[in-house]
């Protein structure tokens, strides 16, 4: 398992077991994660964390690879976050 894997799985079970970090971490995913773990993410990456529902799924189409490789320096952070 990658690091960025689980990083994420950390930030999941956190999320679940702590209703406070959950919310904030949907109103401010940066601020909670640098607060609860922290790792400073860059000014020029957005992070947008949502919760599903019964009745609400998230589809995440990740980034083609192809374009990754020659994209600038952007992706590389966006990698190793």
């Amino acid at each position: 398992m990658t690091t960025d894997m689980q990083l994420k799985e950390l930030i999941i079970e956190k999320a679940w077991s702590d209703p406070a970090f959950k919310e904030q971490l949907i109103t401010d995913a940066k601020t909670a994660i640098q607060q609860a773990f922290n790792i400073n993410i860059p000014a020029h990456i957005e992070l947008v964390a949502v919760e599903e529902t019964p009745s609400r799924f998230q589809l995440v189409i990740p980034m083609n690879p192809a374009h990754a490789l020659k994209s600038d320096d952007e992706s590389t952070v966006y990698a190793q976050w």
